[in-house]
């Protein structure tokens, strides 16, 4: 239970002050109780924090998805327990005792922010810079939707994304990558407080970051603004000011700030960093702020009354925005019914039935066939936008009739994300978590190595980012084996959460991006070819639909078992039948099975997987592109998976498929190989 703070002392302090330490006070509470956690930033930090949230955020915690709310992002996510110390005060619902059970199992204050877990946690962070490119994301989202939906009085959309980061946010790859980006696109509304400690684990910053990290911003096209002193709470709020007033450009608050402020034997030090202070510590720094050393998890009430003030005040104006969204729904009826789609992620009514069909014996690859697929989509669904990571024209990921999404024109939906595939990754994250947008991005399969951190924070949040991976294999030919995607297939089937769809023709490609749009529970990737593939004659063979189930037969025996199963993905499909027709000529009945995604098909139910795969038939063979890796899991200790298990070389496709063994007759050959297994 929570210690009651005496009325009489609380009268003594300044309100400001008060609210403040109180903040300080919760965090090096709650990571004393768990004994873990880091009490050093939230303590340096607090001041920024709560004037932020206190005179400049917008938010109504008893509506969190209100769509106009200021988003908030802690990127330096190890202070989570700051971040947690102001959601319970500004009344989201998280109870002191949450606060007492910081890191503990089933509580809604876990470690490190997340999604979904906590609520009023806008992206989930931790891994330093993260934060920094999804805060890109939320900006994106809030221009294009304001360009896209703001008439002229009712501006549905005017909201800022502020972030808090530290020296470790900008010391990673990805943070660069996301501010040069957000300077590029002017995003006015973009507000990173920096928490300038010049400390992290080792010790100085010195020790490796030295740089002139305001020149660096102004660089990218940033506002810089200076605070000498992170507990001057006029300066920053003027800095804020300053921050919000430019509309033109992001800006960058730096905020010189003192790690574990307050703390007589370890501020200023890596100490305080992410260890608890430990008991004494806690009760000397609590003596230092004048506040009753044996108090713990204690609020004046004066600092409840002061948030329950600016919640009040973020209510009235979400309840004017319900107003203003009543009156612009009657002037703009069709805009109104685009806005609640996009924000439910509805999708209109026979979206399936407009989708592109392709002809049999046709030839095309998957690649080519999804931009047809994303441009039909694009024409349905206004808030589908997306780019590439500089490989839009490789990627076929270019909308057809759509501006960029540039300076001076947010209402551009194609993005160019330049040569970044990781800040794009977090970008994509960002613009998920805002809401009423479906995003996706584009690259060489080979390079979601660059931008996977994203990729599993997209999963573990729950976001329906998409991405479209083409380039997919040894098919990539003469750019040789620093292009050619190898392991790719199975570490991304590694990951929790995240659906991997390899489809072996066009029109299964088209279910890919069906399903991509229709699935709002997790990141869908399609991992596309760049060499031309066979429309397969869907008349006399499985329907593409069956993607939808992860895997099918494709062809099948007729009137009996099959002698053998035959099963592939993607561009090895084709080869595939190839080789059942072979072992049909032979007398070998062979079923081929379609896989175009291992996660869709253990989501289906055991007699579905049975009649796909009956364990009787112990003689199967796999063949993809790629690593054989987990392809025991299909075809048992009697299979054999036909694959690579090495790097590529640069030639030709059809060369590198013969000679690294990836054809029919070397699925026939394995085929026999396990028929006749004494």
């Amino acid at each position: 239970m929570a210690d009651v703070f005496p009325a009489d002392l609380a009268a003594k302090w300044d309100l400001d002050d008060l609210a403040v330490t109180t903040i300080r006070m919760l965090a090096i509470d709650g990571v004393q109780k768990a004994n873990s956690g880091h009490p050093g930033m939230p303590l340096g930090a607090a001041p920024m924090a709560h004037v932020l949230w206190s005179r400049h955020l917008k938010f109504d915690p008893q509506h969190p998805g209100w769509a106009d709310r200021d988003r908030f992002v802690l990127s330096a996510g190890h202070g989570s327990m700051l971040l947690y110390s102001l959601l319970h005060l500004a009344g989201y619902g998280l109870a002191v005792e949450e606060l007492e059970q910081f890191r503990q199992w089933g509580s809604r204050t876990p470690g490190h922010p997340e999604h979904g877990v906590t609520p009023g946690v806008e992206v989930t962070t931790g891994p330093l810079g993260a934060g920094v490119s999804n805060s890109v994301g939320l900006a994106i989202a809030e221009a294009f939707l304001a360009a896209t939906f703001n008439r002229p009085g009712f501006e549905l959309v005017d909201h800022y994304t502020y972030g808090i980061c530290g020296d470790g946010d900008l010391m990673e790859g990805v943070a660069s990558e996301a501010a040069s980006l957000a300077g590029h696109l002017g995003l006015g509304k973009l507000i990173y407080l920096y928490d300038d400690n010049q400390i992290s684990i080792e010790g100085s910053t010195s020790l490796a970051f030295t740089e002139d990290v305001a020149g660096r911003f102004e660089a990218y096209g940033w506002q810089v603004v200076k605070v000498d002193d992170g507990n001057d709470l006029k300066a920053i709020d003027i800095a804020i000011s300053l921050a919000r007033a430019e509309k033109a450009k992001p800006s960058l608050v730096m905020v010189r700030t003192v790690i574990g402020c307050g703390s007589p034997h370890k501020a200023g030090s890596a100490e305080a960093h992410g260890a608890p202070l430990g008991p004494e510590e806690c009760r000397l720094t609590k003596e230092a702020y004048g506040w009753p050393p044996d108090l713990c998890f204690a609020v004046p009430d004066r600092v409840r009354e002061q948030y329950a003030a600016v919640a009040a005040s973020g209510a009235a104006l979400r309840a004017r925005w319900d107003e203003t969204f009543a009156r612009y729904e009657r002037e703009y009826p069709e805009l109104a019914r685009q806005w609640k789609d996009a924000f439910s992620g509805s999708l209109p009514e026979g979206f399936a039935d407009k989708l592109p069909v392709f002809a049999a014996g046709e030839s095309i690859a998957t690649r080519a066939a999804s931009g047809k697929a994303l441009n039909a989509i694009a024409q349905l669904v206004p808030t589908l936008i997306g780019g590439s990571a500089d490989l839009a024209p490789s990627n076929n990921t270019l909308l057809a009739g759509q501006t960029g999404f540039q300076p001076g024109d947010h209402l551009g939906r194609n993005l160019h994300f330049g040569v970044r595939e990781h800040a794009m990754g977090g970008a994509l994250n960002g613009m998920c978590a805002h809401g009423g947008l479906f995003p996706f991005g584009g690259t060489f399969f080979i390079f979601s190595d660059y931008m996977r951190p994203a990729v599993r924070l997209a999963a573990l949040s729950h976001f329906p980012a998409i991405y479209v991976f083409t380039h997919d294999s040894i098919g990539v030919g003469e750019d040789g084996p620093t292009h050619q995607p190898i392991e790719h297939l199975a570490s991304l089937r590694a990951m929790p959460g995240l659906v991997v769809l390899r489809p072996s023709d066009a029109n299964e490609t088209v279910v890919a991006w069906r399903l991509a749009m229709e699935r709002r529970t997790g990141p869908t990737a399609l991992v596309l070819t760049r060499q031309n593939l066979p429309v397969l004659d869907r008349s006399v063979l499985g329907s593409a639909e069956g993607l939808l189930r992860g895997g099918y037969v494709l062809k099948d025996v007729s009137g009996a078992a099959p002698d053998v199963i035959l099963i592939a993905s993607g561009s090895e499909v084709e080869l595939a039948l190839a080789a059942a027709g072979t072992l049909a000529g032979e007398g070998v009945g062979a079923r081929v099975v379609a896989l175009p995604s291992w996660e869709l098909f253990e989501q289906q139910d055991a007699a579905y997987r049975e009649s796909v795969l009956p364990r009787a038939v112990t003689a199967r063979v796999s063949i993809e592109a790629g690593s054989t890796f987990g392809w025991d899991r299909y075809i048992g200790s009697a299979g054999i998976a036909v694959g690579i298990d090495h790097f590529g070389a640069s030639a030709p496709a059809k060369v590198l498929y013969k000679e690294f063994g990836i054809t029919a007759e070397n699925m026939v050959a394995a085929a026999h190989k396990v028929l006749h297994k004494d």
